[in-house]
């Protein structure tokens, strides 16, 4: 009886709406943080010429990058969240889908990896792709079927012989 209630169930939504707010708003400290970081990162490693930006110099921007963006994602997915109140599917799993290729790219070249490891990564991968694209066709709308006869141009068609300069 209780869990039915409307006063309880109202509750529960506010307590949930309270802590989304408190969630984004501490995430949006977090990323202010990692972004003058990552900026004061990028700026003395520019000055500093003895960094391989072709090598590990870049995996490491693109790591800070990509997390960066990963809270950014985790941050829309709160705030759909409060908008709509329901989870967005797709939003979760473009999130996951960036959080894998992070985890790609960061990769050290030349590293041993396990192979059941990469494996098991290309296999999430291609779940997450092919779970995101199922999402993505649900919400394609089909055009609806002609029905009625199309009325003709107000402007006269000058490529077919009727109408055109060559009739007589």
């Amino acid at each position: 009886m209780l869990f039915r209630s409307r006063r309880f169930l109202q509750a529960v939504q506010a307590f949930e709406r309270s802590l989304a707010k408190v969630l984004s708003l501490a995430l949006i400290a977090v990323l202010v943080v990692a972004s003058v970081q990552l900026i004061v990162f990028l700026g003395t490693d520019l000055l500093d010429l003895q960094v391989n930006w072709t090598g590990e110099g870049l995996i490491r921007l693109l790591d800070q990058v990509l997390v960066i963006l990963i809270a950014l994602e985790v941050l829309q997915n709160l705030t759909a969240c409060m908008r709509e109140h329901a989870v967005q599917i797709e939003l979760v799993l473009v999130t996951a889908l960036t959080a894998l290729a992070r985890k790609v790219i960061v990769m050290p070249p030349g590293v041993q990896k396990d192979p059941a490891d990469l494996i098991g990564l290309s296999c999430a991968v291609l779940s997450l792709a092919v779970a995101y694209w199922l999402v993505r066709q649900s919400h394609v709308k089909r055009l609806p079927a002609r029905t009625a006869l199309t009325t003709p141009s107000p402007d006269p068609d000058r490529s077919s012989p009727r109408g055109g300069a060559g009739e007589a």
